[in-house]
């Protein structure tokens, strides 16, 4: 049956509660239009750590090829970050769901696993974040120092956020108000910054050559290539494939461009890539900006928190997705009050890297290989067109393994290169070899 506000074809869509993982969202809970896609997608993409990241493209860069590389890895990530969203849309699945076609019904459960870690820890990290910067602007402003109750306040906000839901989330208060308290704070940190600095002077300072122009672009391609593992999560709630494209480029990739550059400048002003954004934003006056984005942080952590409790669901059946996401929520601040940060960060980081060779895969498989098509019944069907081999697609795997061995080898020996585009279009090519003389139902 062909879904009535896609191009996608679906197939036996059960009905289902809005947050169930492994059951497509029914269509009285599609309810996100371009406008709530847009203002939770412009939402994530604003944050204290995109400025951070943009912060460290100088002075290694020239301020304008730092400019040309966030203007090209924007539109290269975002892109990408877009297709992956009309996934969501094209099946109504979360996204650890909507990997059961391409791994395999059982295969689809190890990145279901590595996601859920990855995300409480990156929940632990968002909360981490909140409490240091608040903590920072109360001393400054107050001389007063209160880490504790700043780790149990944003935990608590966040959890909060997560156990209701993007509905609930995205339209109550983001779409209402809340996208304009964050535009109102980012337009004060533009034009603090337009006020107060030459940027005919910055633009003439020259680069260190610390950092590559291709690194560069590989920077800030890997902030929106993070939510790949996420975004159908939220995309699944949307009625139109269209509207979920346009909705998440044009928000997530204006705020993308937006808060790296704003980095970036106010990252060259204060010193270059070793500065603290929080410090170097503070002392130039945008103490009430910088309250609004890092309240907008909350929005991060309880997406991590909530897509943390969906591909749990994916394989814990029986737990019910706002339960999980309160347990996930204890579980992030308990880890930002007795966990330092040094200790799991680069862990983070490795286990973040091997999404990106994964869904190139998933893109090419979805758009190329299926042609947009699932079988709604067959996802829970070892036996099914998505059992192949004792519910492990073989050739999929062989093709993600290659991904990440690509991805290691060029960061270790080409990282002026940039390891995340060149991995992800690798293994997407090697699955499309794998398959194509292959039946769907092959290993």
């Amino acid at each position: 049956m062909t879904h009535p506000r896609s191009s996608g074809t679906v197939r036996a869509a059960p009905p289902s509660s809005p947050y169930a993982p492994l059951a497509p969202v029914a269509e009285a809970q599609r309810l996100f239009r371009t406008r709530d896609v847009f203002a939770l997608w412009f939402s994530l993409g604003i944050g204290l750590l995109v400025a951070q990241a943009g912060a460290l493209l100088v002075p290694g860069l020239a301020l304008p090829s730092a400019l040309a590389a966030i203007a090209l890895g924007s539109t290269l990530g975002v892109g990408l970050l877009a297709l992956a969203g009309v996934i969501g849309t094209d099946t109504g699945l979360a996204a650890m769901s909507s990997l059961r076609p391409t791994l395999g019904v059982r295969g689809a459960r190890a990145p279901a696993v590595l996601n859920a870690v990855q995300l409480a820890g990156w929940g632990a990290f968002e909360i981490i974040v909140m409490r240091d910067s608040a903590d920072a602007l109360m001393k400054q402003t107050f001389g007063l120092s209160m880490p504790l109750l700043w780790t149990l306040l944003f935990g608590l906000l966040a959890t909060w956020l997560a156990v209701t839901g993007p509905l609930s989330f995205v339209r109550r208060f983001l779409r209402s108000w809340g996208v304009w308290l964050l535009l109102a704070g980012a337009l004060w940190l533009t034009w603090n910054l337009l006020a107060t600095h030459d940027l005919a002077e910055l633009m003439r300072r020259p680069g260190t050559g610390a950092m590559s122009f291709g690194a560069g672009v590989d920077l800030v391609v890997a902030m929106p290539l993070s939510w790949l593992p996420l975004i159908a999560d939220y995309t699944r709630f949307s009625r139109c494939a269209g509207e979920t494209f346009r909705g998440t480029l044009l928000g997530y990739g204006l705020a993308n461009v937006w808060f790296y550059t704003l980095g970036a400048v106010y990252g060259l002003t204060a010193g270059g890539a070793d500065v603290l954004l929080i410090t170097a934003l503070a002392q130039a006056g945008g103490g009430l900006a910088l309250l609004l984005v890092l309240i907008d942080e909350i929005d991060n952590a309880f997406a991590d928190m909530h897509s943390a409790a969906v591909s749990t669901g994916t394989f814990w059946t029986r737990a019910k997705v706002p339960w999980l996401a309160a347990g996930f929520g204890v579980l992030c601040t308990l880890v930002a009050l007795v966990v330092p940060l040094a200790r799991y960060e680069n862990f983070l980081l490795l286990i973040g890297s091997i999404f990106a060779p994964l869904f190139g895969i998933v893109l090419a498989d979805h758009f190329i290989v299926r042609k947009r098509r699932i079988e709604l019944n067959a996802l829970a069907d070892v036996r099914g067109c998505y059992g192949f081999s004792a519910g492990w697609h073989g050739r999929a795997f062989v093709a993600w393994a290659i991904g990440i061995v690509a991805y290691q080898a060029l960061a270790h020996w080409l990282p002026n290169l940039g390891a995340t585009l060149p991995a992800l279009a690798l293994s997407a090519l090697c699955y499309l070899a794998l398959v194509s003389r292959v039946p769907r139902t092959g290993v």
